[in-house]
């Protein structure tokens, strides 16, 4: 990594970390910013049910630790950045890569007010903004040719740990063979509970693709 795309990370990782947790404090606080309709107005500890407010706060917490490591790089403290940082934070880049998939291709189609009342407020941040500066910092100002093919199977960790949380969640709440919409929040198995099957795989496919392609991005550029 050059210097000066390391001082650019720097600068844009602690970004992360202190706007992430701004807006986890305004979207737990029922704090709102913009005038426009809002869908998932949870409040208070029911936002931490989310993968938007999961796949943040894992972003903000790498995001915080990566920029310490290349502090303690411009410094002379270390000569590299250890391999389980930079998987790390391709494994959280990947999760907020997903949040913002899932919201413009799914949620926003699906949720009441469209796309654009899932874009208000913290969740204008939460689902667009850190996920896009993310994707961009880690494929620019972090390039790496020490992550491995091998490694972007870690990229679905995040998704593997939700998607157990949210299915017990399911499996706890099946009446007739149906799930409320209460606690099936992203409306996965509304046609039934078998649908799951096709869910899950789905999910998990997807995310295996968002981290190929910002790994191969990352990767690409360092060879080239």
């Amino acid at each position: 990594m050059k210097k000066n795309k390391i001082i650019i990370s720097v600068i844009i990782n602690i970004c992360i970390a202190i706007t992430t947790l701004i807006m986890i404090i305004l979207g737990y606080a029922g704090i709102k910013f913009t005038s426009g309709c809002e869908s998932y107005e949870a409040t208070g500890m029911p936002i931490f049910k989310f993968f938007t407010v999961q796949s943040n706060m894992l972003m903000g917490i790498v995001a915080l630790i990566f920029a310490i490591k290349e502090i303690q790089l411009l410094k002379g403290k270390i000569t590299q950045i250890p391999i389980q940082h930079y998987i790390a934070k391709m494994a959280a880049t990947t999760a907020v890569g997903l949040t913002f998939l899932v919201v413009f291709a799914y949620l926003g189609p699906v949720s009441k007010g469209g796309l654009l009342a899932l874009l208000q407020n913290s969740n204008l941040f939460l689902h667009l903004i850190i996920p896009v500066v993310s994707i961009l910092t880690f494929i620019l100002f972090e390039r790496t040719s020490i992550i491995k093919r091998k490694h972007t199977i870690y990229g679905l960790v995040p998704t593997v740990l939700y998607a157990i949380y949210y299915v017990i969640n399911l499996s706890f709440h099946i009446e007739n063979g149906k799930v409320s919409p209460v606690y099936d929040w992203y409306k996965f198995v509304q046609n039934g509970i078998w649908t799951v099957i096709i869910v899950l795989p789905m999910m998990l496919l997807v995310t295996y693709i968002i981290t190929l392609i910002i790994w191969k991005i990352n990767n690409i550029k360092i060879k080239s």
